[in-house]
């Protein structure tokens, strides 16, 4: 947390109020909010706000920084600083403070736009999808949340997308066949749309930029609720641990 979902909230509701304005400063509250060492910002215009996977990247005039979000990481149009904020990015008229409880986020200074990651599952088409899944061995647990596979999924959507596709999360991605390939693209990507559309998953202090909660959370199947009915067949939920993360799924309904 957060992921794409809520990346990509977090920059629709951000956006308006950024884009267009100029930089008057960076403030640094904690040493670790800082990934290196960047030029002057000041004067700098936000050209665009948009999401690269789980980041969110301002570009500016000459260079772009990038907020990784970690576990908790949110940033928060005009928010009041408190005992979690780490910077604060002022503006023409108006201020961003980058919160982060566990402090596993940071920002980051690029000279150019990052471009390190797999395609985004929202742009790329199915049969690129497919085609990217046979060459791969791994599980689809595995290679889902693998950000060079494709970039933006974390452990809950990864749960919930398989669980969409009724595919075992331990299944191996070049043994499920054309059919079930082309049905985990589409889970994945109608999973995420109405995630975005609900404003993301708030499990503990995600809000998005105006400060609000997402409601996703209420519509998740399995991740979270082991032990629960699965609301397909009403077998309990199973929780495993897959990539050292624990893994959410229906035995009954999610086959190999």
């Amino acid at each position: 947390m957060p992921e794409l979902p809520e990346a990509e909230t977090i920059v629709r509701t951000l956006a308006p109020h950024v884009e267009g304005r100029r930089v008057l400063g960076l403030r640094l509250l904690s040493p670790r909010a800082a990934r290196r060492l960047w030029p002057e910002l000041s004067g700098r215009r936000i050209e665009r706000l948009r999401r690269y996977g789980k980041r969110v990247v301002f570009e500016l005039e000459g260079g772009a920084l990038v907020a990784h979000l970690g576990m908790t990481g949110s940033l928060l149009w005009r928010g009041a600083s408190g005992p979690y904020t780490r910077a604060v990015l002022l503006l023409e008229e108006g201020w961003v403070c980058f919160d982060d409880v566990r402090q596993f986020g940071a920002l980051d200074w690029c000279e150019t736009p990052p471009g390190d990651l797999g395609p985004d599952p929202l742009e790329m088409s199915e049969g690129e999808f497919v085609a990217r899944l046979q060459s791969e061995r791994a599980s689809l647990k595995r290679l889902l949340l693998e950000q060079r596979f494709v970039r933006g999924i974390g452990n809950i959507y990864a749960d919930e997308i398989l669980f969409r596709a009724r595919i075992h999360p331990d299944a191996r991605a070049a043994a499920i066949g054309a059919v079930r390939a082309r049905r985990l693209y589409r889970a994945m990507v109608a999973v995420l749309r109405e995630a975005i559309e609900c404003g993301g998953s708030s499990i503990s202090n995600y809000v998005d930029a105006e400060g609000r909660r997402g409601g996703f959370q209420r519509h998740h199947r399995v991740y979270g609720r082991a032990g629960a009915p699965c609301p397909r067949c009403g077998r309990p939920i199973r929780k495993i641990r897959i990539a050292q993360r624990g893994t959410h799924f229906c035995p009954a309904c999610q086959r190999r």
